[in-house]
């Protein structure tokens, strides 16, 4: 699949969510660059703005198998990952697999779950595997989890491990619909009679594999690379931080920056790609100190403010 073809099927995909999706559009080009990239996407909002439906509609549109886990206080990692059950007619154990093996998973409210439960996820998101009771069982292709959480502020909720966070490509809000968005919804509401808009499948999984291909052929050059490391490493050096992004935040920032370049049709990255994509990318990858904490310092901001502070290169469009 070419890059043009990439960036009109990717909107495409876009368009469709936002048939039966009241949120900003940007919002949902961060989740698909996520998706492009191969990674996983947490959405945090207050409930009831629609990131159930938008995962559910992501799902629908790119042609992939569903499956939701209502994450809850009492949540097992075997609910999630699937146990050796007795089969009596054969005699021995088999394997039941969890909700974890489908394409899109939606982990619903991921931090009202203990850490212990939290972290069943880490190896599917890493690695595409689970192991129960020492073995090894292969998730479908491809795989992606989006995961949904409340702000922690509020009652009943974890906040989420550091390592469990880095597992994220990004991590975006849907926000509350503006003036146009609330009365869409009054209007919905108010049309008893008119069914809910729906989402149609717009490619199938193997397309959704060769668009996954497709940011693997976009350049990068060496000043947009060394941005990158800069960016990162600034992060490291601000007094705000405790925790800077990992050597695993590097290497995803690189990737989404190449499936931003993909969704604009472009064949090579520009420092712009990078600083689009970057606070979804690297915020929720940062440790604050108690201090930046208590004076209501937020991560995003600390991020806007590396980009004002690293200089950006100068940038010709590669030969050829």
């Amino acid at each position: 699949m070419s890059i043009p073809d990439a960036s009109a099927t990717a909107g495409s995909v876009v368009d469709e969510v936002l048939s039966a999706v009241v949120a900003d559009r940007r919002v949902l080009e961060e989740v698909t660059a996520g998706l492009l990239s191969r990674g996983h996407v947490l959405l945090e909002d207050v409930p009831g703005t629609g990131k159930t439906l938008t995962a559910r509609s992501f799902a629908v549109a790119l042609g992939l198998e569903f499956s939701r886990v209502q994450f809850t206080p009492d949540l097992m990692p075997a609910d999630v990952t699937g146990s050796y059950v007795f089969d009596e007619d054969a005699g021995d154990f088999r394997f039941t697999p969890g909700p974890i093996f489908a394409n899109v998973v939606l982990a619903d409210e991921i931090n009202r779950a203990p850490p212990k439960t939290q972290s069943a996820l880490l190896e599917a998101m890493e690695e595409g595997q689970v192991t129960v009771d020492g073995e090894t069982h292969e998730l479908p292709e491809p795989f992606c989890v989006i995961a949904t959480q409340n702000p922690v502020e509020q009652e009943g909720t974890f906040e989420l491990p550091e390592a469990q966070r880095d597992r994220f490509m990004v991590k975006t809000s849907l926000g509350y619909p503006d003036e146009a968005g609330t009365r869409e919804l009054i209007d919905r509401r108010a049309d008893r009679d008119t069914p809910a808009p729906t989402v149609e499948p717009v490619v199938d999984r193997g397309a959704v594999r060769e668009l996954q291909r497709v940011p693997e052929s976009v350049t990068v050059e060496g000043p947009v690379r060394e941005y990158i490391g800069a960016v990162c490493r600034t992060t490291r050096e601000d007094g705000r931080v405790d925790v800077g992004v990992s050597p695993r935040g590097v290497q995803r920032l690189f990737e989404v920056a190449r499936a931003e370049a993909v969704l604009d049709g472009r064949e090579y990255v520009v420092p712009d790609d990078v600083k689009r994509i970057a606070v979804p990318a690297l915020a929720h990858r940062l440790v604050l100190t108690p201090e930046a904490g208590v004076r209501g310092v937020s991560r995003r901001d600390v991020i806007r403010d590396t980009l004002d502070a690293v200089e950006v290169p100068a940038m010709e469009p590669p030969a050829g």
